[in-house]
């Protein structure tokens, strides 16, 4: 009769049925956008989204966002000449990422894709215009000064994403 019980317990628990009113609302995860920036912490944040397309049957767009560099126009420093710097920073970084891609995605279905522009704005545009269903990025945990100066890509997307986020911190 005991067995029954449980049974009957685990059947009726509150965390099951909050389960299961979470699957009535909650979009499944099918596209998730792994925002890498190729520094050596980008291995982390690919191992999540890897973890996490395998568990889900999902597949992975993986970015990474150059620069514009279109405000040093100003400076006496003719556009052609920087637009030929970027597309060299474009072709270098598709490569980095294509290697990436290989290394960290291995068994996932996954693609890498090198943007030009503001990264938080890339982001959130390359989430909208795919549809995809989670966000998954680092942090560099800046502090201080440091983080008046440059500010957080990770906590605009946060605040300005309509899907949810996935932050990972790197290991100190």
């Amino acid at each position: 009769a005991s067995d029954v019980y449980k049974r009957q317990r685990q059947r009726c628990s509150p965390a099951r049925k909050r389960g299961r009113a979470l699957e009535k609302f909650m979009k499944p995860i099918k596209k998730i956008l792994c925002s890498v920036d190729l520094s050596d912490h980008s291995a982390e944040v690919a191992e999540y989204a890897a973890l996490l397309a395998s568990k889900l049957g999902a597949e992975v767009t993986a970015i990474y966002v150059a620069p514009t560099l279109s405000q040093y126009t100003g400076f006496k420093v003719p556009q052609s000449d920087i637009h030929a710097f970027v597309g060299e920073i474009v072709s270098g970084a598709q490569a980095s990422m294509n290697a990436f891609v290989a290394e960290h995605f291995e068994g996932v279905k996954a693609t890498g894709e090198v943007l030009v522009g503001y990264a938080s704005d890339e982001i959130l545009a390359k989430a909208k215009r795919d549809d995809m269903d989670l966000i998954v990025m680092g942090t560099h945990g800046r502090k201080g000064i440091d983080r008046i100066i440059f500010g957080s890509v990770a906590e605009k997307v946060v605040k300005n994403s309509p899907i949810p986020v996935l932050t990972i911190r790197p290991h100190d």
